[in-house]
Order: structure tokens, then C-alpha cells, then sequence
């Protein structure tokens, strides 16, 4: 038996490629223009001073230490020359990650109210974890071309399910006891899930953001490969021209980055202290 459902992809790929091009340039058209403007953003102020704001949103979440441990990660990046490609990479990993938020959250309260929906999203979502993050990138070339566009949108399906299996598993957490009392007190659905749902499960929520940032930033370093640049270019750059240097302070660099959206994501979910 003779099972080529490589073909039929091949197919509808194209097909839909010839249907909806005018709509996938729009797509690719505010896709760039938002990831430029917002690499203009980070990189108008001097990074001393967006070290400094760092390290005070740092300081004000989640402690000195913290604080300390996020200035000198940030100072070693300038100081290694990776200042451009890190904020590049920021732009990116933000820019990605908002859409999957933006995507993801409201299917995982819908997903949430509806089970025949979860159960279809399922196989779905664990298809978009376990597929091998490379094969995201040849539909993202074929729609959108070589570049960042490409790099977010394959970012996008490989960070969303965490969006909204936290989303959805936050809510249904939520206790019976207390959604009924806010029936009974007259709740509107839209009042239950904004004042008693949602306060709720906003740990929950946020454990989901910072899982999102993650995946996004593990997955713009591998689209250097089709254009994306960022950090993941100096990487690519150190394993096909053999410059061990350069990539492993691009590797450094990329680890730094990940400790500060941890910090600063973990923090926003735990129980506010007085900072020290």
C-alpha cells in the first residue's frame, strides 16, 4: 500500500498558496511593519538605559538578586558585541509571542466552555508540540518568502499550545463552589469570566505566557536558518564557518535572554513581596 500523504500536503499547500496570496502579503505586510517598529523601540534608547529599566521591573518583581542577576547578564551582551542582535532577537520573540497569546487565549476560554472543542483541539495541539520545529519553516517559506515574517508565523503555531492548554486547564480550575455562588449573586457569563474566572486562573494564565516566550525564543533561533537573523544568525554563523567563538558567546547570549523573560514572567505569577 502506497500511502503519499507527503503529496497530498505538497498539494494543498500550493493550492492554498494560489488562493489566498494577496491575503498571506497582507499578513506578511503588518507582520513587518510591527517587528520593525518595534526593534526601533528597543533600540532607540541607549541600552544602558534599557538595562537600567530592567533591572528596576526585575527589582520591583522579584528582588535585588534577581535584579543584580539580570544587569550584569545584560552588560555581558554589550560587552560581547551582541547588543543589535539581541534586541533583534527580543523584537521577535515578543512580536511571536503576542500573536500566539493574542490566538491562543481567547480558543483556550472558548475550548474551555466547550469539551467537543477541546477534545478536537487535542490531537491538534499536541501535533503543533511534537512535530520537529524544522518543518514549520518550509510552508512559512512557501506563503511568506525568506525573512522574519516566515519566522514568526512558524514561531506562532510552535508556541501556542502551551497558550491555550493553560489557558483552558486555568478556568476549569477555577472552583465550582465559587462559580455558582457568582450565579447566584446575578453574574452575567461575561461578569463571571472577567471578575471570577479570570482573576482566578491568572497564575495559571501566566505560567502559559511564560511557557509561550520560551518555546518562542528556542524557536527564532532555529529560523535563522530561513533569514530570520537576530542572535540565531550569529549561531548559524559560528557553525557553518567554524568560529567556536562566536557561537558560543551567541549561545551565552541567548541563555541570558531567557533568564530575563523568565525572571520577569515567573514573577508576575508568584505573590507580590516587598522587594529587598
Amino acid at each position: 500500500m502506497d500511502l503519499r500523504i507527503g503529496d497530498v500536503f505538497e498539494r494543498l499547500i500550493d493550492g492554498l498558496k494560489d488562493r489566498f496570496d494577496p491575503f498571506f502579503h497582507a499578513v506578511a505586510d503588518g507582520l513587518t511593519a510591527a517587528i520593525r517598529a518595534l526593534e526601533g523601540l528597543l533600540l532607540l534608547a541607549p541600552s544602558h538605559v534599557l538595562i537600567g529599566l530592567v533591572a528596576l521591573a526585575s527589582w520591583r518583581l522579584s528582588g535585588l538578586g534577581s535584579a543584580v542577576l539580570c544587569a550584569l547578564g545584560l552588560e555581558l551582551i554589550v560587552g560581547m558585541g551582541l547588543w543589535q542582535a539581541t534586541m533583534e532577537t527580543l523584537a521577535l520573540v515578543l512580536s511571536s509571542a503576542c500573536v500566539s497569546l493574542l490566538l491562543g487565549i481567547p480558543l483556550g476560554i472558548v475550548a474551555s466552555y466547550n469539551r467537543w472543542l477541546a477534545r478536537g483541539l487535542r490531537p491538534l495541539l499536541d501535533s503543533m508540540q511534537t512535530m520537529p520545529a524544522f518543518v514549520y519553516l518550509i510552508p512559512a517559506v512557501l506563503f511568506f518568502r525568506l525573512g522574519k515574517v516566515p519566522g514568526v508565523v512558524a514561531t506562532v503555531i510552535f508556541a501556542m499550545p502551551p497558550a491555550v492548554r493553560l489557558t483552558q486547564l486555568g478556568i476549569q480550575q477555577v472552583p465550582r463552589d465559587v462559580v455558582e455562588a457568582a450565579l447566584a449573586f446575578g453574574s452575567t457569563p461575561r461578569q463571571l469570566l472577567w471578575n471570577v474566572q479570570l482573576p482566578i486562573a491568572l497564575p495559571t494564565l501566566l505560567a502559559g505566557v511564560n511557557q509561550t516566550l520560551m518555546l518562542s525564543l528556542s524557536m527564532v533561533v532555529i529560523s535563522a536558518m530561513i533569514g530570520a537573523g537576530g542572535l540565531g544568525e550569529q549561531v548559524l554563523k559560528g557553525i557553518t564557518q567554524l568560529r567556536i567563538g562566536l557561537g558560543f558567546e551567541s549561545g551565552i547570549a541567548v541563555v541570558i535572554l531567557a533568564i530575563v523573560l523568565d525572571r520577569l514572567t515567573n514573577a508576575l505569577g508568584q505573590p507580590r513581596s516587598r522587594p529587598t
